[in-house]
């Protein structure tokens, strides 16, 4: 598609992975005029780019977007190419307005609308939908400079296979689901050793079984249950922004299993080498940060923000900046918000909100989308 727009959109989303599409579909319905503003050269990018041996935890049955169910069987589990490939073929079948190979480098508010810039070109928006998710900068801690250059270091976002990774012991730093399963995939071939706790272990073996039985439930309590209405979910809320979530398919014990070291969490570096907080110096050859990610809003004009970060928004509406609204954060309505199944629903409420330029302004968008 043509990056040249003529004319002021109704709305403008960006980011076009699961939260973007399903808000394209949502405002598509509703016939309205909106362009999806994706970074990456192709739908389904942020998936295709992770290691490759990584499944969602989610059933088929549940990571269906809005209109296509999941075309596998309902009691597997996708791989991320799959994932992928679903994604794109989602926005082809709807002919979603993507442009991609996009990554806005500014956006910020012009008199009763919104403008966005990158690369010399602008489009402008009454609405805009900020749908970039949570898995925005990788987080690696400022000491990560001073090991050894001899010491391969990869975020767990930079990870494919062990085949990156130096002869040699093996240090995964952070015991979250990406933590887990990376080393226990490293300790076929490499001496390994993970560094920290898990938030708590998902009670049942992770399989069909589970997908038939009691996933469904752990799916209705992160829709239904552990939200921001609810005082069980605002209770849990900070707990389950500040700390990994629980372990569920690989366990602590197939760890163990598997011959993987636990070590205390990682403090520092002495001598170009990894300080654990009991003060032991670890000789490595690999490091693997699979430590999350951070916020990055730097793009984003600071007066629409809270100090640099999320403003105050009541699931997905900015109570600051009318026109201004939120997708695919974690925990941003729910403990599922940042999942598919979130995902989709937190779509479908945030459409219904996203007011309506003045008739003026719509038939100047419309005319202007003729024209191109």
């Amino acid at each position: 598609m043509n990056t040249n727009q003529t004319g002021t959109l109704d709305t403008m989303i960006i980011g076009g992975g699961q939260a973007g599409l399903a808000m394209g579909h949502y405002l598509k319905e509703q016939n309205r005029t909106f362009l999806i503003l994706d970074a990456n050269p192709r739908t389904g990018d942020a998936w295709r780019q992770r290691w490759d041996s990584l499944r969602v935890f989610t059933p088929a049955k549940y990571d269906g977007l809005p209109g296509v169910p999941f075309p596998a069987d309902p009691l597997s589990f996708p791989t991320k190419d799959e994932v992928a490939g679903y994604l794109e073929g989602y926005a082809e079948r709807f002919a979603l307005p993507v442009i991609r190979g996009v990554r806005v480098e500014r956006l910020w508010r012009e008199a009763d609308r919104f403008v966005a810039a990158s690369n010399g070109h602008r489009w402008e928006a009454h609405n805009v939908v900020v749908a970039t998710g949570c898995s925005q900068a990788p987080k690696v801690p400022g000491f990560a400079a001073d090991l050894d250059a001899s010491i391969v270091q990869l975020h767990s976002s930079q990870y494919r296979n062990a085949g990156q990774l130096r002869p040699g012991p093996v240090l995964v730093v952070g015991l979250g689901n990406s933590g887990a399963e990376i080393a226990l995939e490293v300790s076929r071939t490499h001496s390994t050793s993970v560094a920290g706790k898990p938030g708590g272990e998902l009670p049942v073996k992770h399989g069909p079984t589970a997908a038939r039985y009691f996933l469904p439930i752990v799916r209705f309590l992160g829709l239904h249950v552990l939200t921001l209405s609810t005082p069980l979910g605002r209770k849990a809320a900070p707990a389950f922004k500040a700390h990994a979530t629980p372990l569920i398919r690989t366990k602590s014990k197939d760890l163990a299993a598997a011959g993987v070291q636990f070590v205390p969490r990682v403090a520092g570096v002495q001598d170009g080498m990894p300080v654990l907080a009991d003060g032991t110096r670890v000789e490595v050859s690999n490091v693997v940060w699979c430590t999350g990610y951070r916020e990055d809003f730097s793009w984003i004009d600071p007066g629409m923000l809270d100090g640099g970060a999320l403003p105050p928004q009541h699931r997905g509406v900015a109570l600051r900046t009318p026109g201004l609204f939120f997708l695919g954060q974690e925990f941003q309505y729910a403990a599922a918000s940042a999942t598919l199944p979130g995902t989709a629903r937190d779509a479908r409420h945030l459409a219904h909100r996203i007011p309506r330029p003045p008739m003026a302004a719509r038939e100047s968008a419309h005319a202007g989308e003729k024209e191109a």
